[in-house]
């Protein structure tokens, strides 16, 4: 390949005394001419799905429903096709850790004796463009072999283990909603997804081949089967550009939104021959039934968030289906994340968390999954457990075909099969965790512990989405107070009080806290629900 001309990309830079260190071993001619290609190649497609987003959603608040697509029949009837065999460095995912990439947690992510690292530039990572750029050079520097940490704090210092103990890495970029504003071409930013893809493969495609395992991905916000075929085309081009054999690029897709969950056999057969498996979460995925279905009255209320576990019937048709669909075409099915961050100053509390982690992993486990997830290292050796008991020696139970397994087009938006109401605590846990995060990540954090949680965008999301609903809907709490408006600003004014008053004067001043709750009751209390939090808060970014 000719070495290319110098790149159509303008890097924008909102503080030019603040450049990343090191910016330039990321954002070479060669990396942006890549970048900028895909750019030409695919926004346009880019944005016709995202129109066509708009348009599916008002479909639903015509209708209130949503089913199997008829024009994809044939697809789902067809028993003989199958996904591209694992490779071996994915076969066995029992137990993921995910987390952002930076230094240090890419070194414990790496070591974490997990199977998998997500190694995450979406929900667990604001993306600043310091974020942005210095993720792309600690994986680099991973794979390399010339990553360490120390702890200013602590002087603890961090290093890789022997090659053979770390864990595969599957990268997350960003969902297509966002762009990039510090990437543009003629004026237009460069989709978020782009940019984390493009510098990522362009780097490290050879170089994960040279180290016996290869350019994985995990795919987020997916919403139709038809963004999963603009992943594909993208792993065509880029496969070819870069001169790698076909079908190295191995995708698993989150199905973290409604509509997909009606499209998983479609999503598969689309990435066939780049498709890793599934996965199935929770908060994301509850984001989207509100969001899709706000309109939809009562039946479509759903209770405090921490009512929703995975065993809800309309939960449980999800993941069933799920499982029995990965397993039909020779797919893993990964499942939700244990997100409880281990506390050893209270043994008493630490215990009880980590025998529902235990519990919610056997189950899954149970179930047919053929891995899970955890936000932090000591849950590891749980959730190993777990499927170390349904597996043995197996790297999967690929094999165990869950045909008993039969769900409607009705259970899957079954809302009202839940007993729980929504309460006043669950407004105010709303209003107070959707407030920290949403102030953690304007200073560029991502993945967040609040209340003893690892927490990412998705639980803003669902927050923010759950007092937006039970506003509409005029819900009644159970101490007799309706959810209005003004009653969420009090409760939004006593929070910020208590944080105040929690942190001190000057932390509280130092942090971005009147920001945070100004943005939270935007998007919470406006008429115009935004169809994602991250959206306004980028314009506040630095």
């Amino acid at each position: 390949m000719s070495a290319p001309a110098p790149s159509p990309l303008a890097i924008v830079e909102v503080d030019p005394d603040n450049t990343p260190a090191r910016q330039g071993e990321v954002l070479t001619d060669a990396a942006l001419a890549f970048v900028a290609e895909l750019h030409r190649r695919f926004t346009p497609r880019r944005e016709e799905l995202l129109a066509r987003r708009a348009e599916r959603r008002a479909e639903i608040a015509r209708t209130s429903t949503l089913d199997f697509l008829p024009e994809t029949a044939r697809i789902r009837a067809d028993d003989s096709w199958r996904v591209a065999g694992a490779p071996a460095a994915l076969d066995d995912r029992r137990v993921e850790i995910t987390g952002p990439t930076d230094r240090k947690m890419t070194i414990n992510a790496l070591n974490s004796g997990a199977k998998v690292w997500l190694a995450d530039f979406e929900d667990a990572s604001a993306p600043t463009w310091e974020n942005v750029v210095t993720g792309q050079l600690n994986l680099i520097d991973a794979y390399e072999r010339r990553i360490d940490f120390t702890d200013p704090r602590s002087g603890k210092s961090y290093a890789l283990k022997p090659a053979e103990e770390l864990a595969t890495v599957v990268m997350r970029p960003r969902g297509w909603h966002l762009d990039e504003r510090h990437l543009q071409f003629e004026g237009q930013a460069v989709p978020g997804a782009l940019v984390d893809f493009g510098l990522y493969f362009f780097h490290n495609a050879q170089r994960l081949l040279d180290l016996g395992k290869g350019p994985y991905f995990y795919l987020p916000k997916t919403e139709s089967h038809l963004e999963a075929r603009l992943w594909n085309e993208i792993f065509v081009f880029a496969q070819d550009y870069v001169g790698i054999p076909q079908g190295t690029v191995r995708a698993t897709v989150l199905i973290e939104t409604i509509t997909a969950a009606y499209e998983m056999e479609e999503i598969l057969y689309e990435l066939r021959e780049h498709a890793s498996g599934l996965n199935a979460g929770r908060w994301d995925y509850l984001f989207s039934i509100v969001k899709n279905f706000r309109d939809g009255g009562a039946k479509f209320v759903l209770p405090d968030r921490n009512a929703v576990t995975m065993t809800a019937p309309f939960m449980r048709a999800y993941t069933e289906l799920l499982v029995r669909t990965c397993h039909k075409r020779g797919a893993h099915a990964i499942g939700g994340m244990a997100a409880f961050i281990p506390n050893r100053k209270d043994p008493a509390a630490n215990e009880q968390a980590l025998a529902k982690v235990k519990n919610d992993k056997d189950r899954e486990a149970g179930d047919g999954f053929d891995g899970s997830w955890v936000a932090h290292p000591d849950l590891v050796p749980i959730a190993r457990a777990s499927f170390d008991a349904v597996l043995g020696d197996k790297p999967n139970q690929k094999d165990r075909l869950r045909e008993d397994v039969d769900v409607k087009a009705a259970d899957l938006i079954a809302i009202d099969s839940l007993d729980a109401k929504p309460t006043y605590q669950g407004l105010v846990d709303a209003v107070q965790v959707g407030t920290r995060y949403i102030e953690a990540w304007l200073r560029g954090l991502g993945a967040v512990a609040i209340f003893g949680l690892m927490e990412d965008a998705a639980t803003a999301e669902i927050s923010r989405s759950q007092i937006w609903q039970w506003v509409d809907a005029g819900v009644v709490f159970e101490n007799g107070e309706k959810a209005t408006a003004d009653l969420v600003r009090t409760v939004a004014a006593k929070a910020l009080a208590d944080i105040r008053t929690e942190v001190g004067e000057d932390a509280f001043t130092a942090g971005k806290w009147q920001q945070a709750h100004d943005l939270l009751l935007q998007v919470s209390l406006d008429a115009d629900y935004a169809d994602f939090l991250t959206l306004p808060a980028y314009e506040l970014l630095g």
